[in-house]
């Protein structure tokens, strides 16, 4: 059978007034019925779990985010489908049905309003596609439904667009359009299933998983004819329409940039300077320089809005600050604090904000919410991977297991997962830190340390060299390895932290102190550490012009004066230590120190 060209369709007429005051008065009918209905015979809305996570999937549907080519009007109205589509699928993802309940769209998702974050998309009525809060949830209820056919679950209402030009689906009766609160998507199952929803960089993903599946013949409910398609508000140019409202500024409200900043560094204030652009927004911790805080001293100048929260930054200044000294507990309160910073942030984030600037602690709970989907981002990292964190900390633990620190600061499996998944789908990793970077490797943007302003530092005399350990005494910055690299050596030894692995720990070894001169009196500043994720105080000793020993993993290679060494390695340090010292000393003794083999000291 022939289908009638588009074409040959007649035009819609044009919508009036009075044709959107009968719209909505019909509406408000179906509406109060259906509120009735409900009432009467009330759907159960049922919570996120995760009883049936690990269940098989019975049906994996995905579908495009966007369109080519669009102007900026339908650019914007596209940017804010896809903000509906975020929030709508952190309501949905993770619903789990027992067997025999109904499922209901709306119930579950409610009403979409501004207050929620929903934005504005296109809605088609009237034969129209016209700009509405919640707009373009349709591509989420057709997604659910050609899921829910796949998995053979039963379904108990169902509607078709009014109009099949709006999209493939639509002309093979596979879509399933929604309108509050009467035109609904309704399901059922034999066995309990559960529901996810997640919205990647270019895809919607509904996934449903059960126990039972259900063969049923897919059927169409109807095979709709050709129809015009329809005209959309941000495109059509009839002004004489009484919906006709430009979208004003449009092109400056799409794809803009948001940085979500926490702890300042003067690296990343570098960055976005060279980076700076107009249309460009700051979301950070609160106001560094109004509040007189250099911890967020960032430059808001730099962007064209910047947002701050005070309130819970205060809150979690007061809250951390009383576990200054409970070391792993402290640091699962960090861990909080930065998943309700994040929280803040990404429900702050509009549409418009389709490239996102991201602090690495802020990156796995954004993900794990979704606010991630259907943007691009760059991560400006502070620190390993927690993957890669947990692996050296393993290698730390397994050299020296007499030691009790390395069992500290472990991240729950799930944090590790989302981060591991946000780095994956990362445009760059930003990062000064040099072994952070080689892990990136084609995303990686490497930028340059910022070495603080030092005039040289006056070199210490004397046969007695002495060596600076800038770190608390702790297996992971390499605290065994440097007591065993000394022993026997001639050299007096300066801690800038505290003796954490036991108070007799360098028995054997001369320490001294210096006090706040210590950079002045050192000879040589030494950290084979495991994990160092921000090494300030060998930037300093650079500046100052001082040798540095430190591991890859201390991120600063190539810098001048500095030596790399492996970490675990005392044998290795040992002899970088006895090459850096003699060539200020006497050759011949310190040859001789080195002669020694290595033992536990």
């Amino acid at each position: 059978m022939n289908a009638h060209p588009a074409d040959a369709a007649p035009l819609p007429p044009e919508p009036t007034r009075w044709s959107g005051w009968v719209f909505r008065f019909k509406a408000s009918c179906f509406q109060m019925r259906r509120l009735i209905q409900d009432t009467t015979h009330p759907v159960t809305k049922h919570p996120q779990g995760n009883q049936l996570w690990e269940t098989p999937v019975t049906a994996d549907w995905s579908s495009d985010l966007w369109r080519g080519g669009e102007s900026p009007r339908e650019r914007k109205l596209q940017l804010g489908k896809v903000q509906n589509l975020r929030i709508a699928a952190q309501a949905l993802n993770g619903v789990e049905i027992p067997a025999g309940a109904t499922w209901s769209f709306w119930k579950h998702l409610g009403r979409t309003t501004k207050a929620k974050g929903y934005s504005t998309g296109r809605e088609l009525r009237e034969g129209c596609l016209i700009p509405q809060i919640g707009g373009g949830l349709c591509q989420l209820s057709g997604a659910i439904y050609n899921a829910a056919l796949e998995a053979g679950l039963e379904i108990v209402e169902r509607h078709a667009h009014s109009n099949s030009s709006v999209g493939s689906l639509a002309r093979i009766g596979r879509d399933a359009t929604i309108f509050w609160n009467y035109v609904d998507l309704r399901l059922r199952h034999e066995a309990a299933w559960r529901l996810e929803v997640h919205v990647s960089q270019d895809k919607l993903h509904v996934c449903i998983r059960s126990n039972h599946h259900i063969e049923r013949p897919v059927q169409v409910m109807e095979t709709p004819g050709d129809s015009r398609p329809p005209n959309a508000c941000a495109t059509c140019g009839l002004a004489s329409c009484h919906r006709s409202s430009p979208l004003e500024n449009a092109q400056q409200e799409v794809d803009r940039t948001a940085v979500l900043v926490d702890a300042w560094w003067p690296e990343w204030d570098a960055f976005l300077k060279s980076e700076k652009g107009s249309n460009r927004d700051l979301f950070l911790p609160l106001d560094g320089k109004r509040w007189k805080k250099a911890s967020y001293q960032w430059d808001t100048a730099l962007h064209a809005k910047a947002f701050s929260f005070p309130s819970l930054t205060l809150m979690r200044s007061w809250a951390t600050r009383r576990l200054r000294n409970e070391g792993a507990r402290r640091q699962r309160a960090l861990l909080h604090w930065d998943e309700r910073l994040a929280a803040a942030y990404g429900q702050a984030l509009k549409a418009h904000h389709s490239h996102l600037i991201v602090s690495q602690t802020l990156l796995p709970y954004l993900w794990k919410k979704g606010w991630l989907g259907g943007r691009t981002f760059d991560v400006m990292m502070c620190r390993l991977p927690m993957l890669t964190l947990h692996e050296r900390l393993d290698e730390a633990a397994r050299l020296h297991p007499e030691s009790g620190t390395c069992a500290d600061f472990r991240a729950e499996q799930e944090l590790v997962q989302n981060e591991t998944a946000a780095l994956a789908a990362a445009t760059r990793w930003i990062t000064p830190h040099t072994e952070i970077a080689k892990l990136a490797g084609c995303k990686a943007h490497l930028i340059p340390w910022s070495l603080p302003e030092s005039s040289k530092a006056h070199t210490a005399s004397g046969l007695n060299k002495n060596v600076v350990f800038p770190a608390s005494t702790l297996c992971r910055k390499g605290a065994y390895e440097l007591r065993k690299a000394l022993h026997g050596l001639p050299v007096k030894l300066e801690l800038r932290g505290g003796v954490l692995e036991g108070a007799d720990f360098w028995d054997g070894i001369h320490l001294t102190t210096s006090g706040d001169g210590w950079l002045e009196q050192a000879d040589i500043i030494v950290l084979p550490a495991f994990v160092e994720n921000c090494p300030r105080v060998l930037l300093k000793a650079v500046a100052a012009g001082k040798p540095v020993i430190a591991t890859e993993a201390c991120g600063i290679e190539g810098l001048p004066g500095v030596t790399i060494i492996q970490a675990g390695d005392a044998q290795g340090l040992r002899l970088a230590l006895i090459k850096q010292l003699s060539a200020s000393g006497n050759s011949a003794r310190w040859k001789e120190s080195g002669q020694p083999s290595l033992r536990d000291g």
